[in-house]
């Protein structure tokens, strides 16, 4: 299931997620809590959620730093990487053997930041204009803040690409990569797999081209009458995570 706007919507629980979340618990069904934000840790994320009343353990969080650092680490095993990003990132790319440099590395890898750095994004341009290839953790255009949208990944690689000419490649959402990798995490089957989600450009797209189930809940993003102007639909749609919780008692 995705994070922000499924389980929580501005660091706020949603109603009957803790609900859900214990009835998945009980019933011994494995789950990830997917975020296509790469600024946290797992441990950062699962305090966070802890602050707002729920309890998910640290393995049971995948993020789209966690799938590019084990994309990269099966691609590149042992490789080098310039990094634009914070702690969620860099940690996830070191644990995957990977040295962070500025010198003529094998990969430029841009994340979420809370500043990006017009000097770091110059010398990422000139890096993949000197042959460095260009990985991106997730296409978001904006992500959310109390004070409204700011800038995400997906803008500063418009920026990037821009500039180089170069496209990068793209592991999170909604790249079925990412939902590929964390099936792997749990274990788990497509067929037998469901993809809850609030956006259907992100969420239902990548959970329908991985094979999987796929619920639409309406806390967050999309909407009953934006989802019925995609080419594609959900095999569900609910008001929010409470009305699964119910089904599962």
């Amino acid at each position: 299931m995705d994070m922000d706007g499924v389980l929580v919507h501005e660091e706020q629980a949603i109603p009957g997620a803790d609900r859900f979340l214990g009835n998945l618990r009980r019933r011994g069904a494995p789950f990830l809590v997917l975020t296509n934000n790469s600024i946290y840790t797992r441990r950062d994320l699962a305090a966070r959620l802890k602050t707002s009343g729920l309890d998910v353990p640290e393995e049971a969080i995948w993020t789209s730093a966690l799938a590019t650092a084990k994309f990269l680490e099966d691609q590149r095993p042992g490789g080098s990487a310039f990094v634009i990003g914070e702690a969620g990132l860099t940690t996830a790319l070191h644990e995957a053997g990977y040295t962070l440099t500025e010198r003529a590395p094998d990969y430029v890898v841009l994340g979420e930041t809370r500043t990006y750095s017009l000097e770091r994004i110059t010398l990422a341009i000139r890096l993949i204009v000197d042959g460095s290839r260009f990985i991106a953790t997730n296409p978001d255009a904006t992500g959310p803040s109390p004070d409204g949208p700011m800038p995400a990944t997906g803008s500063v690689a418009a920026l990037i690409s821009r500039a180089t000419g170069v496209e990068p490649y793209y592991v999170g959402k909604p790249n079925p990569l990412m939902m590929r990798s964390a099936l792997n995490a749990i274990d788990a089957h497509s067929e037998t797999t469901a993809m809850i989600g609030d956006r259907m450009d992100t969420d239902i797209v990548a959970g329908l081209e991985a094979g999987l189930d796929t619920i639409l809940v309406l806390t967050g993003i999309s909407t009953r009458e934006s989802a019925e102007r995609f080419p594609y639909r959900p095999a569900r749609i609910v008001e929010s995570v409470a009305d699964l919780a119910a089904e599962l008692e």
